[in-house]
């Protein structure tokens, strides 16, 4: 008979630091790890959590449980978590613009959206040439206001994540000019765009592409408002990449799918070199940084969220 063995995350007793689930591959990634501070799991119950976005002003975490319809908010003083909408559209990435509003892709409605100060909802985005959109997926917003969400079908694929339907675009990355309501294709060289980010200067994209196989991570240069230039610059082996956020040093920290010693988050120098491991029991969909001062990474991984503080902060606008 085999014995069951027992996991911290089964476990009330304490974690002695440093925390052996912060894996360091490279020296680079040392300086962000930060040996007493514990990876902690601050909700769970939940279906597919995904989405993660702070609000600081508030001291809550806003993130969505898509198969439950619902945009939760975690209160970082109490602990609890409250239901803010739903039904909510079957909503997946979230962000803050730089005025502070919520922006949503919503894969049941297939529309970008975005939540106003005073809680009404506008739609930002719901065609493109008078077609509807397949359903955004992740966004994030650059400093000049411009909108960059990937729209890749992922609550058209059946019931679960959305309404099952047949595609009438092409799997993109758009980029919403939020003034003038323009939408033009960004990077359409992709199977199936998912998480996305900018460098620190902005002058690179990240973006996630999702196909059954192989599933990578490409790099694009940012040229007169287009993504241009695309490249490799990390493949999925071992596992592979959801929703992707920038440090300000230009570090890459991915949400990662690949099983038992690779669940959790991976962490890419800029030159794409993979330096360091957050361990989860969870696959991890997406990440965000928040905290007073951006240093804390809270991970939305299946059926819980959890977070780390670490000595990194998180780029504006992801």
């Amino acid at each position: 008979m085999s014995q069951a063995t027992t996991s911290r995350w089964d476990s009330p007793s304490p974690i002695r630091y440093p925390d052996p689930d912060i894996i360091v591959l490279d020296p680079r990634f040392q300086p962000l790890v930060l040996g007493h501070a514990a990876i902690e799991r601050i909700a769970t119950g939940f279906r597919f959590t995904e989405g993660p976005a702070y609000y600081g002003d508030t001291k809550q975490l806003l993130f969505a449980d898509i198969p439950n319809d619902a945009l939760l908010r975690w209160d970082e003083i109490t602990g609890a978590v409250t239901t803010l909408r739903s039904p909510c559209g079957n909503i997946d990435g979230n962000t803050r613009d730089r005025q502070g509003r919520l922006i949503s892709c919503e894969l049941g409605s297939r529309t970008l959206t975005r939540t106003e100060h005073d809680g009404t909802v506008t739609v930002l985005a719901s065609h493109f040439e008078g077609v509807r959109l397949t359903g955004p997926n992740d966004v994030v917003v650059k400093s000049d206001g411009s909108i960059w969400f990937s729209d890749n079908g992922a609550g058209i694929r059946g019931n679960y994540l959305g309404d099952k339907a047949t595609p009438e675009l092409p799997y993109r990355v758009y980029r919403l000019n939020p003034d003038s309501g323009e939408l033009t294709i960004a990077v359409g060289d992709m199977e199936r765009p998912n998480g996305l980010c900018f460098s620190p200067d902005e002058k690179r994209l990240y973006v996630v592409d999702t196909p059954a196989a192989p599933k990578i991570t490409r790099v694009y240069d940012i040229v007169d408002g287009q993504a241009v230039n695309g490249r490799l610059f990390f493949d999925d082996n071992p596992g592979w990449a959801d929703g992707i956020r920038c440090d300000t040093e230009g570090n890459v920290w991915a949400g990662i799918t690949g099983g038992p010693g690779h669940d959790g988050v991976a962490v890419f120098a800029p030159d794409g070199t993979l330096i360091g491991r957050i361990l989860l029991p969870e696959r991890c969909a997406n990440l965000a940084f928040g905290g007073r001062k951006r240093n804390r990474l809270f991970m939305t991984a299946s059926q819980s969220v959890y977070a780390l503080y670490v000595e990194a902060q998180g780029c504006p606008g992801g």
